[in-house]
């Protein structure tokens, strides 16, 4: 079985208030992308990858009357995917959902969320002391993860976690000190998400469950400097000994000359392409037997993306982020 993590830059923007789809000459959420183009290279990518189940990062909105589940299912159809029938969990306010897109010939899927006293209901509160004050602060998820229960045609079942951590980018800040003090403040929190996530983990491999944690972390080992500030990533803090993802490991010491990415940005200040590897499908120790197989599908890093011309613009043309697929063997 294929599964994949797709963050699908501004997917919400093809769609109208009553979830019809957009295909037009207008601006997509892609600079310097139409709907229209967004929209087929987004269908020609799921296509092509072809997955069994895809956790959809920045799915499309729910609202008053939007619902993520209802676009995503008419994406597929019109697109004539094979995953076609979609479940969310806890919607939020960014316009950003977190959703899986699954064959229901293969698997079933549903919104399963937990709590505990080590780690509550992702839409709820966590309390942690985050700056050793002796003080606790509470931490919430702008972006709630998706906790699924899934179970496959051959009956094994597997504890599905989709999720999008904060960026720790400092957004607004002006002055060397505002940058500082308040990307400090970001990774905090992002720390304290991910020790949240990570013990949502724990109790789910305690009860000898498969795991696998899926989507944009907006981390990575050795990504920025205040990971010195901190001993660790947040990536490394979701895996601890628990699950692996060969792309997050071999980002620790030693760190390879070229360390793979799955995102690509341009930056308008240098007029270049900033590379960053942001997307983990991390299993736990429980599938590792099962002979996974990852896979970063970028246009210019993969060889057969980049040789497959169409494949590459597709690529390129339906997001800033490319997908991550696991093959895992597992009936």
């Amino acid at each position: 079985m294929r599964f994949a993590t797709y963050n699908i830059e501004w997917f919400a923007y093809l769609f109208d208030k009553n979830d019809r789809l957009m295909l037009d000459g207008k601006p997509s959420g892609v600079h310097g992308v139409d709907r229209y183009t967004q929209g087929r290279a987004i269908a020609h990518v799921l296509r092509r990858i072809d997955a069994d189940a895809v956790m959809v990062i920045e799915a499309p909105n729910t609202g008053r009357t939007q619902r993520t589940t209802r676009a995503l299912e008419a994406f597929a159809a019109e697109a004539g995917l094979r995953a076609r029938e979609a479940v969310s969990g806890y919607p939020n306010d960014t316009h950003q959902e977190i959703a899986l897109l699954y064959d229901p010939d293969v698997l079933n899927a549903r919104h399963d969320a937990r709590s505990s006293a080590a780690a509550p209901r992702f839409d709820g509160v966590f309390e942690i002391d985050l700056d050793v004050d002796e003080q606790l602060d509470q931490v919430e998820f702008s972006k709630p993860p998706l906790e699924l229960a899934v179970t496959t045609r051959g009956g094994t079942a597997l504890r599905m976690i989709g999720a999008h951590l904060k960026s720790k980018a400092p957004h607004g800040a002006r002055t060397a000190a505002e940058i500082t003090a308040m990307a400090i403040a970001n990774r905090r929190k992002q720390m304290a998400q991910a020790i949240w996530l990570h013990r949502r983990v724990a109790e789910h491999a305690a009860a000898g469950e498969h795991v696998m944690v899926l989507g944009d972390l907006n981390d990575g080992p050795g990504l920025d400097q205040y990971e010195r500030l901190f001993g660790q990533s947040s990536v490394e803090i979701v895996m601890g000994d628990l699950l692996n993802d060969p792309h997050a490991q071999g980002l620790q010491q030693p760190r390879p000359d070229i360390p793979p990415s799955t995102s690509r940005f341009y930056n308008a200040e240098d007029k270049r392409f900033i590379r960053a590897l942001l997307d983990y499908v991390m299993i736990s120790q429980s599938l590792m037997a099962m002979r996974p197989a990852w896979r970063i599908w970028h246009p210019f890093e993969d060889g057969e993306c980049f040789a497959d011309e169409d494949m590459r613009q597709a690529l390129l043309d339906a997001s800033d982020h490319f997908p991550v697929t696991v093959d895992i063997e597992v009936e």
